[in-house]
């Protein structure tokens, strides 16, 4: 009988440690109603009051006022009566196996299987703060791969997930790692160089699980060497790069921080722009004529800037950070007025996981009203992940991905950083209300 090894193990005693068994010893009724005194409508947003979600094998059957709903036997029923209920949020910009400590020289210490665990635990986290559904743009080693499959198979609770495995981008670029002396010959798991390398990659990572590409475009912020103003790849590599990952069948995310770098991006194809801190009239106008998303990470710039310390970051990262930040907020708020399409993302391993709705109050600061930055981790999140049908909206045959919170986030969208119920696939992770 072959042993296992003393890694393994490791991920078998920290993996039972952090589980809840009773969760997945859990299995939905035949019919569940949830009740609930106020229901936002995502799409419309209006707020319907005394209503009746019905759910079967985990999927909605039908929505509508409490009154034309029947009892049957054996229904569970769950009372919200004092709740306002909305769809699960989406976040689309997320690396659940990282955290903040693990940037700089730090990071280096991360070993492959150090991160899955981290993964295991942060999904956790990120689905009790209400955010059932997430992408995950970025991860080493397609640890990514192996904790989304891992919550597919219901081993671990976390929210659904779509995956990028490593990141693509250029030697010495933003997603190469650059901290190390030349010696060692390191090499970021995602970089390629010219239209075949990077041709090859795509496939690469649709052979090991991808579900998307993520691309490097431009430069930045917590990296050594390299500027976040830079474009990396040409706008022919990106061409190539979309052209295979749509043709077969996966979506494209790109980091572009410099306003070449997106007005390239946009072009090329790809399917959202991830921060965009220096876009300019030419990478909106570009952005709107192709549909392209926005997926700004605000609230993360004011972390970083409290944290400093924790975050092990080098001197050029932090300087970096300084120049950026102010000059994102006011070229983000521009795009907002100007009319971009935007899905909700935080980057949250930037940040502690389970911070991320704090996102929704910058978004709202900078220009949206909390209606739109609502839709932004709803209905919009879920067009741009390919999941109209299945997420993003209260309605007859979506996913039971439901949650629940005090007030009235349409007055007060900061009420969505205290979630207090959660529901995934009809089945509950977090009730308050039941106490």
């Amino acid at each position: 009988m072959k042993r296992l090894s003393v890694s393994t193990w490791l991920l078998v005693i920290v993996a039972l440690w952090i589980l809840c068994p009773a969760m997945f010893a859990q299995q939905p009724a035949s019919r569940v109603v949830v009740r609930a005194g106020h229901l936002l409508d995502t799409r419309s947003g209006k707020t319907l009051v005394n209503q009746a979600i019905v759910i079967e094998a985990g999927k909605i059957v039908s929505v509508g006022p409490v009154a034309e709903v029947k009892a049957s036997a054996g229904d569970q029923t769950i009372e919200l009566n004092q709740a306002t209920v909305l769809p699960g949020l989406i976040d689309a910009h997320v690396h659940l196996t990282g955290n903040p400590e693990d940037n700089g020289y730090q990071g280096l210490r991360i070993s492959l299987p150090r991160e899955a665990l981290s993964g295991a635990r942060n999904a956790r986290v990120t689905l009790e703060a209400g955010f059932t559904t997430v992408r995950n743009v970025a991860a080493s080693g397609y640890s990514d791969v192996a904790l989304r499959d891992t919550i597919n198979a219901g081993e671990i609770p976390g929210p659904r997930m779509l995956v990028s495995g490593p990141a693509l981008g250029i030697t010495g670029g933003h997603c190469d790692n650059n901290l190390l002396p030349f010696e060692y010959h390191a090499t970021g798991d995602g970089v390629a160089d010219g239209i075949a390398a990077v041709q090859h990659k795509v496939r690469e990572n649709i052979k090991y699980g991808a579900d998307l590409i993520k691309v490097c475009a431009t430069g930045g912020v917590l990296s050594q060497g390299d500027d976040p103003q830079a474009s990396q790849y040409t706008l022919d590599e990106l061409k190539a790069i979309v052209a295979d990952a749509h043709r077969l069948g996966r979506k494209v995310a790109a980091h572009a921080h410099g306003a070449q770098g997106i007005l390239w991006a946009s072009q090329a194809g790809v399917d959202s722009v991830e921060h965009g801190s220096y876009i300019d009239d030419a990478g909106i106008a570009e952005m709107k004529k192709n549909g392209t998303y926005l997926v700004p990470t605000l609230y993360l710039g004011d972390w970083i800037l409290d944290n400093f310390e924790r975050m092990h970051l080098t001197p050029m990262m932090q300087s970096k950070a300084r120049a950026v930040i102010p000059i994102a907020r006011t070229n983000i708020a521009h795009a907002f007025a100007s009319g971009v399409k935007v899905a909700f993302g935080t980057d949250a391993a930037v940040y502690p996981h389970g911070l991320n709705a704090h996102e929704f109050a910058v978004m709202v600061k900078l220009g949206l009203t909390p209606f739109q930055s609502i839709q932004a981790a709803t209905v919009n999140a879920a067009d741009l992940l390919g999941w109209p049908d299945k997420v993003g909206a209260l309605e007859p045959g979506k996913w039971a991905d439901i949650i629940a919170v005090d007030g009235d986030p349409l007055q007060d969208v900061t009420t969505l950083e205290h979630v207090k119920f959660v529901m995934r696939g009809g089945v509950v992770v977090k009730n308050e209300y039941g106490k």
